[in-house]
């Protein structure tokens, strides 16, 4: 007799997605997000817009290796800037999460603010939560053909004008505007117009909750930044448990304020239930918090079921008093005093940067000869850049050996934001200067302007 063949248990690395319509609420945490979505994209549409001493306010020009941020003029050797930019986003990002959880993703994330902007198309053409579920178990009809038809071209009309104004951040956008009207633009103007739109369509529109499950990092490395006493979204066991349905006049009874209404469930954007705890899918958008509150009110409980609060509140029965005060624990104060420290330096060198910046290259081929009566010559490139958005001319001089002179022009003129190369011939007298280098400086001075000056080192060689 054979023996039974082993059962095979099949492990799957990727749940299938369920589709989730999540239902609209209003409320004060709502409200906050719309504040958030309105407020990043009139920064991100209206930026390349702003004009600024004659030219976009805002504007990464990579062909001419120029950053213009209003008044400032970066280029390539200005990357520290960019690099403390960075740190500070990561500071503000760790110490905005140690006090108040996911509050960057439930309200300023572009993968959020980008959803919930689809989810209002979506629901304006379709209509609401019970409208868009009947309408996607229908058959096709010509009805349902126009409305998926009139949602997707809404949706990909707005990402094409998010693609375009992406793109208008590294092109003039005025110049855009005239080449997308005469379909001139460049292939790789086109093709980050069509990637960066395709994303948005995808991310927003389809994808959804899955990038903020799936792809995105920052859910599986949050709870390296929460301690008890970090701001999260809870709901309230003791109070709510058991839970039950009842009406408003049943007066007082055995079972918890939860009336197991699934409205919480509901309003999620990522199809979690906040009474199961908190997950790592939860974004911290705060929906569920309206959505509760507004059946407290409806059955005459207190407000707060689900509310923000902290582990260490909610185990302890600590007062809102109490949690404030826990927020100014050593953490956030370590965190608040190295993004301070972060943002004085970064501002502080902006302050103090002068737009004035000045390289020198020896010629390589001669290293040092004797010229007429006597004298010996040095070849130099200097490479100076006019940071300014303003014309300049400078003095330059040389200094550091005897009788040490310049064989060309003193005088440089440059252009707003130019960089030129300055070749520069540099002469002493016979028999000045030591056999071998001789440390020299070379000084240029703005003539219209004191606080333009740089002094850079250099070696001048005398042959043996």
């Amino acid at each position: 007799m054979s023996e039974p063949a082993p059962k095979v248990s099949v492990i799957r690395m990727y749940k299938a997605r369920e589709e989730i319509y999540p239902r609209e609420i209003k409320g004060w945490y709502a409200s906050w997000r719309w504040v958030c979505v309105w407020l990043t994209q009139i920064v991100f549409y209206g930026l390349p817009w702003l004009s600024w001493n004659d030219r976009q306010a805002v504007l990464f020009d990579l062909t001419a290796r120029k950053f213009y941020l209003f008044g400032v003029v970066l280029w390539p050797q200005d990357f520290i800037y960019l690099a403390l930019l960075l740190i500070i986003c990561a500071s503000a990002l760790f110490l905005f999460t140690a006090v108040g959880g996911r509050l960057w993703c439930g309200y300023s994330c572009p993968q959020t603010v980008y959803t919930e902007i689809f989810m209002w198309i979506e629901s304006k053409i379709e209509g609401n939560r019970s409208q868009r579920m009947r309408l996607d178990k229908q058959p096709m009809s010509a009805s349902k053909f126009a409305k998926k038809t009139a949602k997707h071209l809404a949706w990909g009309v707005f990402s094409l004008w998010t693609g375009f104004t992406f793109v208008g951040y590294f092109t003039p956008i005025h110049e855009l505007s005239a080449s997308v009207m005469t379909l001139g633009l460049g292939p790789w103007e086109w093709f980050w117009v069509l990637f960066y739109g395709f994303a948005t369509y995808g991310n927003a529109g389809w994808m959804r909750e899955q990038v903020c499950m799936y792809m995105c990092p920052y859910a599986r490395f949050q709870s390296s930044m929460f301690d008890p006493d970090t701001l999260i979204i809870t709901y309230d066991k003791e109070r709510g448990e058991p839970r039950g349905a009842r009406s408003k006049s049943a007066g007082k009874s055995s079972l918890g304020d939860c009336i197991d209404c699934s409205m919480c469930v509901q309003v999620c954007p990522t199809g979690i239930d906040i009474r199961n705890g908190l997950q790592y899918e939860c974004i911290g958008c705060a929906a569920c918090i309206d959505a509760c509150n507004s059946v407290m009110d409806k059955v005459g409980a207190p407000r707060g079921l689900i509310r923000y609060s902290t582990d260490n509140a909610m185990r302890n029965k600590l007062s809102d008093k109490e949690i404030r005060k826990r927020a100014t624990r050593p953490r956030v104060l370590i965190y608040s005093a190295i993004l301070l420290v972060i943002i004085g330096v970064f501002f502080g060198s902006l302050y103090t940067r002068t737009p004035l910046k000045m390289d020198v290259i020896r010629d390589r081929g001669s290293m040092g000869r004797e010229v007429e009566d006597g004298m010996i010559e040095n070849v130099y490139r200097l490479q100076i850049m006019n940071t300014d958005e303003k014309p300049h001319k400078y003095k330059l001089s040389v200094s550091g050996v005897e009788s040490i002179a310049l064989s060309t022009p003193e005088v440089v003129e440059l252009n707003s934001t130019e960089s030129r190369a300055v070749p520069v011939r540099v002469r002493v007298g016979p028999g000045k200067g030591e056999k071998g280098s001789n440390k020299i400086t070379f000084e240029l001075q703005a003539i219209d302007d004191e606080r333009l000056h740089v002094k850079e080192k250099a070696v001048f060689i005398v042959p043996r």
